[in-house]
C-alpha cells in the first residue's frame, strides 16, 4: 500500500528556515508528480508547490522566492525547503505523491 511519511516540521521564529521531507513507499515515485499542500485552521487546503517527473516546478505566489521544492528519486523523497518564514506560513503541511495524500501532515508554526 502507499505510505507517505513527512518530517521536518516544528516551531521557528519569523525569518527562519525549515526543511520538510516526505518519503514515499508503495508507489512508483520516479513516475509521479509530487506536491506539498498546507492547511491553516479554518482555511481550505492549498497547494504550495509541485514538482513533476521532469523536475518542472510550480509555486503558489505566496511562497515564490522563499520556498524550494526538490526531489531525490533514488531516495523516493520529496523536499520542501522553506526560508524567510512568516507567521502566515503557519499550517499543517501535507505531501501528495501521484495523487495520494499523506494523511497525517507535519505542523509548521512560525512565531516569535
Amino acid at each position: 500500500q502507499v505510505q507517505l511519511v513527512e518530517s521536518g516540521g516544528g516551531l521557528v521564529q519569523p525569518g527562519g528556515s525549515l526543511r520538510l521531507s516526505c518519503i514515499a513507499s508503495g508507489i512508483n515515485f520516479r513516475l509521479s508528480t509530487a506536491r506539498w499542500f498546507r492547511q491553516a485552521p479554518g482555511n481550505e487546503r492549498d497547494l504550495v508547490a509541485s514538482i513533476t517527473i521532469t523536475a518542472f516546478t510550480y509555486y503558489a505566489d505566496s511562497v515564490k522566492g522563499r520556498f524550494t521544492i526538490s526531489r531525490d528519486n533514488a531516495k523516493n523523497t520529496v523536499y520542501l525547503q522553506m526560508n524567510s518564514l512568516k507567521p502566515e506560513d503557519t499550517a499543517v503541511y501535507y505531501c501528495n505523491v501521484g495523487g495520494r495524500d499523506s494523511g497525517q501532515g507535519t505542523q509548521v508554526t512560525v512565531s516569535s
